[in-house]
């Protein structure tokens, strides 16, 4: 059968250790997939409960890749099990959830769509018994290689983040779960000093703050997050005032997070490997700068990009994802100033930790070791916010992001 994407994307600077960029993985990967088994672990009992969540991860569909691969995760030994693989999709790189756990959003990265210059979003309804997903529909994403989605608090509409056009654009969601054509579209404009990773806009990630009044963009290209009033009736983002956060130059900006309290924000900045902590007043959709750290330990002299980061539920802790150093770095956060402290790194065990994803009791920590195709299972002290092995190391091809809601049965 053919096909209905084509892969288009002009190569760039690899990242660390030797390891492939985005647009180097997305030029090079195919477009079907290899069958895959998903060995369970014999030599363990998997005893699931009630409390049990399923797991997706979406993937770059290259050599054993196939789509989205779903689990079943024991949030009190932290074991997962393999269930079903959504075929048939074309790099589901970036995951969202709605908040009533009735569809998943994927983002297909590529940067052709049915014949024109755009990547693509598909919708997908959960089945309310056994968590798998059935396609509902694709729209174009109005922006080449999108790279990260969102839901808005309401369920109305999904934000998404096109790396290689610099661009944003919101899309509506029909009754039945399915996408409409896009509603807006919105193109950031400049350069940073990084001549091949910052000759032009990259928007990295879109943020909407809980009360879904304020959305917030990181943008690699020009180092800003940019800020906007998103109407949540029309689903049009409008610049706000102030229009954006400057970061320090070369430092590109990627994922962002707002702290539980809502008066905090954190973005990982994948260049320059830092992390950047701002105050954030949600009355004005305001952000001022606290503090800048290194997420490197002193005196490592390798080859290093961020990617991911989250906010511990229970606000007490920040965690950030090193590629090439291949960690996760811990830091505390008080809870009075929003500042951080160095904690710990913590190896994930695999190479390249693109995503990864914190279960909602807090309990664990999942990494995706992209380039070593394995999910590492870790365990978080509660009283410290340090990481500890849990053994538990899951083979999955390529994994990119990690996504949980609580099972359904």
């Amino acid at each position: 059968m053919k096909q209905p994407f084509s892969l288009n994307v002009n190569k760039d600077a690899s990242n660390a250790e030797g390891s492939y960029s985005r647009r180097e993985l997305l030029k090079t990967f195919g477009l079907g997939g290899l069958a895959l088994s998903l060995p369970i672990n014999n030599n363990k009992t998997m005893n699931f409960s009630a409390q049990d969540l399923f797991l997706y991860i979406g993937t770059y569909t290259s050599g054993k890749s196939e789509g989205i691969y779903l689990y079943r995760f024991n949030p009190a030994s932290g074991e997962l099990k393999p269930l079903s693989i959504a075929r048939g999709i074309t790099n589901p790189s970036y995951l969202a959830i709605d908040a009533n756990r009735k569809y998943l959003y994927s983002v297909n990265e590529v940067s052709e769509f049915s014949g024109k210059k755009t990547g693509a979003i598909t919708a997908f309804a959960i089945d309310q018994r056994t968590g798998e997903l059935r396609k509902l529909n694709q729209q174009a994403s109005e922006g080449t290689s999108p790279c990260y989605i969102s839901v808005d608090p309401s369920g109305k509409f999904v934000l998404v983040a096109n790396y290689s056009s610099g661009s944003l654009a919101v899309l509506p969601i029909k009754s039945d779960g399915s996408l409409g054509e896009s509603v807006d579209v919105v193109q950031h404009q400049g350069t940073g000093q990084h001549p091949r990773r910052q000759e032009g806009p990259h928007a990295h990630c879109i943020v909407l703050d809980p009360s879904g009044r304020y959305a917030f963009a990181a943008d690699l290209g020009i180092d800003k997050v940019m800020i906007y009033r998103f109407d949540g009736k029309m689903g049009k983002l409008a610049p706000n005032s102030p229009a954006f956060v400057q970061t320090n130059p070369g430092a590109g900006p990627r994922h962002f997070d707002i702290h539980p309290r809502g008066k905090f924000a954190y973005v990982i900045n994948e260049l320059d490997s830092t992390l950047t902590a701002f105050t954030y007043d949600n009355s004005k959709g305001e952000l001022k700068e606290l503090q800048t750290l290194s997420t490197l330990p002193e005196g490592f002299q390798g080859n290093n990009s961020c990617a991911d980061l989250h906010v511990h539920p229970s606000g007490k802790f920040l965690y950030g994802s090193n590629r090439g150093h291949d960690s996760i770095v811990a830091f505390t956060i008080d809870e009075q100033s929003g500042k951080l402290s160095y904690l710990a790194h913590e190896s994930t065990q695999g190479k390249t930790p693109r995503n990864f994803g914190i279960d909602p009791t807090g309990a664990f920590l999942l990494a995706a070791n992209q380039n070593s195709n394995t999910v590492v299972t870790f365990q978080i002290d509660q009283s410290s916010g340090k990481l500890k092995p849990a053994g538990q190391v899951t083979e999955v091809p390529t994994p990119v992001c990690l996504k949980f809601i609580p099972a359904f049965s």
